[in-house]
């Protein structure tokens, strides 16, 4: 069972029985200074490999710390298995839609460049925090996969025949999204979400040739991309992901 009255931290070292883990010094000063935790108190620790660990803070001043790992609280889940290939944003809309992404379950964040992309290159170090962050606050254990930006014809080949596509067409007539999706088998998944232009002509032609490619509208409203986002995400777990109770 999840505890929500301890804090949480993120760190990429080995977790098993009383390991020591130290720490870096800006993870030190936020649990000594910002949380005003001691030596002693416990925070729950994970690394997306090997479950969420109860550790006891070991101060040394008050800029140093390590941590004891005590017990395992959680083990590791299997990792979520949905690609989410979006268009970037910039800035701010962009960290939005990654901790949006991460909290909707999306084991893959995909970006994907296309004719009305709005930015060419991607800060994948900000979308790994980003990702930390929204894992940290949420109880999730899995941390997703990052890849580098994409041309869309390279990222729609890189997926896996098999995988059922989600494209999410703002040109679609409006049309139940739940109907729609209700309808489509349970395979693996990805969802497409596009630039603030939206797609051109060409670009849809390609995604439609796809195989296993289901066109959705997400209703009578043009959304922005980082709304599109959740809701898309929303509607796909709820109706084929880890949402849904089939």
């Amino acid at each position: 069972m999840r505890d929500f009255s301890k804090h949480r931290l993120y760190c990429d070292a080995a977790l098993a029985p009383e390991a020591v883990l130290d720490l870096a010094r800006d993870q030190a000063n936020y649990l000594l200074n910002v949380l005003r935790l001691r030596s002693g108190d416990t925070i729950l620790v994970f690394n997306g490999r090997d479950g969420e660990w109860l550790c006891a803070i070991r101060a040394e001043g008050r800029k140093q710390a390590s941590l004891e790992a005590l017990r395992q609280a959680r083990p590791q889940p299997v990792a979520p298995d949905l690609v989410y290939l979006f268009a970037p944003l910039k800035h701010a809309r962009l960290d939005y839609m990654a901790q949006k992404a991460v909290e909707m379950g999306a084991g893959v964040l995909q970006p994907v460049l296309t004719r009305f992309t709005q930015v060419s290159r991607i800060n994948l170090e900000r979308l790994a925090a980003n990702a930390v962050e929204a894992a940290e606050q949420c109880g999730i254990l899995t941390l997703p996969q990052i890849r580098p930006e994409q041309p869309l014809a390279a990222a729609l080949a890189a997926l896996e025949p098999e995988r059922l596509l989600i494209f999410c067409d703002e040109a679609l007539e409006a049309e139940s999204p739940l109907a729609a999706l209700q309808g489509s088998p349970r395979r693996p998944l990805a969802v497409l979400i596009g630039p603030e232009g939206g797609f051109d002509e060409s670009e849809r032609a390609l995604i439609l040739r796809r195989e296993r490619t289901l066109r959705l509208s997400l209703g009578p409203r043009i959304l922005r991309a980082d709304t599109a986002a959740v809701a898309a995400l929303a509607l796909v777990q709820a109706t084929l992901g880890d949402w849904s109770a089939n």
